[in-house]
């Protein structure tokens, strides 16, 4: 990474999982790398930095986005929540449905993979299997684990609606 000259950094204040939080970042820098660099929380993946992959995908005020696409200058006085802002400390239902799906086989795919889900029980809290593939067609896994990560949202989507 190359130093930036400390009058050429841009002070930045946003909440990032229910904390608010103030960096100094260069105008270009992105909120992936702000996250990751400045913030700390490295469960945002850094992969392909044209929004193709999917790897670095947040809610930005509660909406999925990849945070590659989107400058730390934007997101001031915005709400980020991250892969690490998704639980209490704990597993949620839907990182443990991933488990029991078998749907995290290499990892790097998988926090993005989680975002975009929540995102989408959030807003379709009884998705069908089509709903479910077009919402996580924005992410890619190179292991090939889609037909299990379909059934772990599936399987969260029954057991948050009691089914």
């Amino acid at each position: 990474m190359t130093t930036v000259p400390t009058e050429d950094l841009q002070t930045v204040t946003l909440t990032v999982n229910g904390s608010e939080r103030t960096v100094a970042v260069p105008p270009h820098r992105t909120l992936l790398d702000g996250l990751r660099d400045e913030v700390g929380l490295p469960g945002t993946k850094s992969c392909c930095a044209e929004g193709e992959c999917g790897a670095c995908t947040v809610l930005l005020d509660g909406k999925a986005v990849n945070s590659c696409l989107v400058l730390c200058v934007e997101a001031e006085g915005h709400e980020v929540t991250t892969v690490e802002g998704l639980s209490d400390g704990g597993l949620t239902d839907l990182q443990e449905e991933f488990l029991n799906a078998g749907a995290v086989q290499c990892g790097f795919c998988i926090p993005g993979q989680v975002v975009s889900a929540e995102y989408l029980l959030r807003t379709n809290p009884s998705p069908s299997e089509p709903e479910i593939r077009e919402a996580l067609s924005g992410n890619l896994c190179r292991c090939a684990g889609y037909q299990r990560i379909v059934r772990a949202v599936q399987a969260t989507a029954a057991r948050r609606n009691g089914q």
